[in-house]
């Protein structure tokens, strides 16, 4: 059998073994913000041995720049209160990189229960917050033409309507699309309407945001612009999908109908998108203007 250390020695020793072993960024700092305490994760994290880091000030090791002050005011606060918040910020390693870090803050007390130290346990988070957001941008992405989806669209809609500052719509809806795709089949038109949206994104403004909102039906949402900005944009849309595809056995042409619509604060997202659709149905049957326009009474 695996001999057992001594019952007496167990707890410190288990308590040092633990330390030593875990991969979990430990630290103790006093009520200054020096170092007291590392293991050796923090210190392989650091590339500093644990004699070069104590009674140094801990943000002036790992914190970023821009946020020392924060830590300064978080250890005071920690000392006054006696309480100490988990937190969620960015560390430099040794070679300088930026990691993400959730930490586990703990204010240790003396026998009389004064505040003397603050003891952290810090995760490296840094990957799973990279898998998160690549999560979060192919749920907000769609798949075949690269940019926002209709659910994307939906959630700036509604930041922009609810008791956000207002915004403009312009629904896009493809003209000959079915023709294109019935004749050519699906893998030409879906080429197509890859195509279309990167033109789409290509005319639209730095702030805009770019969707397809399902099938050959696009949307761009812009900030509050005057009317002839948004008259001009949806003509440089129809100029810029008028400019013919190319197809397996030639040039392929199509057009676009174009809505507009302005959302107000206050505005339901759902409302806007069908008066939109319908500036856009009115556009159709005008096929010489290259935007209709929701004349929705102010």
């Amino acid at each position: 059998m695996t001999a057992q250390p001594e019952v007496a020695q167990l707890p410190d020793q288990l308590l040092r073994d633990f330390v030593d072993a875990s991969d979990a960024l430990l630290c103790i700092v006093d009520g200054d913000g020096r170092i007291l305490m590392t293991n050796p994760a923090l210190q392989r994290f650091t590339g500093r041995t644990a004699e070069e880091m104590s009674g140094v000030p801990f943000w002036d090791v790992y914190v970023v720049p821009e946020h020392v002050a924060l830590a300064q005011d978080a250890v005071a606060r920690a000392m006054e209160t006696g309480v100490a918040y988990p937190q969620e910020g960015d560390w430099l390693t040794g070679s300088g990189e930026r990691r993400r870090v959730a930490m586990r803050n703990t204010v240790l007390r003396d026998d009389q229960g004064r505040p003397y130290a603050v003891g952290c346990v810090g995760l490296d988070v840094t990957d799973d917050r990279r898998r998160e957001a690549a999560l979060h941008l192919r749920a907000q992405t769609d798949l075949l033409t690269g940019i926002a989806n209709r659910g994307a669209l939906f959630d700036a809609l509604r930041a922009r309507v609810g008791d956000g500052p207002g915004c403009a719509l312009l629904f896009c809806d493809l003209d000959q699309f079915k023709v294109v795709n019935d004749r050519h089949g699906h893998a030409v038109g879906d080429t197509l309407l890859a195509e279309v949206a990167g033109r789409l994104a290509e005319v639209a403004g730095p702030g805009d945001l770019v969707a397809r909102f399902g099938g050959d039906e696009f949307v761009i949402l812009c900030s509050g612009r005057p009317e002839e900005e948004l008259t001009a944009l949806a003509a440089r849309v129809h100029d810029a999908v008028g400019v013919p595809f190319a197809g397996p056995q030639g040039p392929l042409s199509i057009g676009v109908s174009v809505g507009i619509a302005v959302g107000r604060p206050g505005d339901d997202a759902d409302e806007l998108i069908s008066r939109a659709d319908r500036a856009m149905y009115g556009a159709k049957t005008h096929p010489h203007r290259h935007g209709g326009r929701d004349r929705r009474a102010d």
